[in-house]
């Protein structure tokens, strides 16, 4: 990448993480040299590491996650649920948070709602295999106690994280489960609700917002699931058209 280019992919970057910010209520911003507690410029960008293989960089952020403490989440946490699934993977999953055997495993969306999600994932004209053609991960890392909705302080704490990972997968499609997802990568307080249906552009591909799982099975409507089998037939249009450039 030339210099001015990767200047002025920076300076995007800066100004969608101060826009995410914004929009979560925050009026100030601290500075800070290093967010780590090292040397100063001794770590690069978590999106920025030296590795060509998605697989080396995606470990080495998890790795930088090891014992965070930037949020209360750490209090509450057994284990921090970083993501999982194909670090090629042209479609990206991007859920709320960890519940409690996701805590207990260290992996997202593996209690009820995410046996739900693969179903859906693989259901007939959907056809996404959730370990070959995904890579899932939630906005916060750590779950929130007794299943709480996450804080924005908390939202903000996880949000570089994931932005590292997005930038890293680079995928083509990004399929957001309910308000909180949807609302952080989109910027906006609008509800899934008005919000699915819908393709948003997102960087270099789409992303398109639909039910969390956790709310289908507590709201195990018919309108629901059409609904949601919509959103997913969109998601995997969107995909086939875009995976093929």
């Amino acid at each position: 990448m030339e210099p001015a280019e990767a200047l002025a992919d920076c300076l995007r970057g800066v100004a969608e993480t101060l826009r995410h910010h914004r929009d979560l209520g925050f009026r100030e911003v601290t500075l800070s040299r290093d967010p780590f507690s090292e040397p100063p410029l001794s770590k690069p960008p978590l999106h920025d590491l030296p590795f060509s293989d998605p697989t080396d960089a995606l470990r080495v952020q998890e790795q930088a996650r090891a014992g965070c403490t930037l949020c209360k989440l750490c209090k509450s946490r057994s284990t921090i649920v970083f993501g999982v699934g194909n670090p090629r993977a042209r479609l990206m999953v991007v859920g709320e948070g960890p519940g409690e055997e996701e805590d207990k495993q260290g992996i997202p969306f593996v209690g009820r709602a995410g046996q739900l999600l693969t179903r859906m994932l693989s259901a007939r004209g959907v056809g996404f295999d959730r370990d070959r053609d995904c890579y899932i991960a939630n906005v916060v890392k750590c779950r929130p106690e007794r299943n709480r909705n996450p804080e924005p302080d908390e939202v903000a704490a996880c949000n570089p994280f994931l932005m590292a990972q997005i930038e890293t997968i680079k995928p083509v499609v990004i399929l957001t489960l309910g308000n909180f997802a949807t609302q952080t990568l989109l910027g906006t307080k609008e509800g899934i609700t008005k919000l699915r249906g819908k393709a948003y552009p997102y960087r270099s591909g789409v992303l398109v917002p639909t039910f969390h799982p956790a709310f289908l099975l507590r709201n195990p409507g018919e309108s629901f699931k059409r609904m949601t089998w919509d959103d997913l037939k969109l998601a995997r249009q969107e995909y086939d058209r875009l995976a093929a450039r």
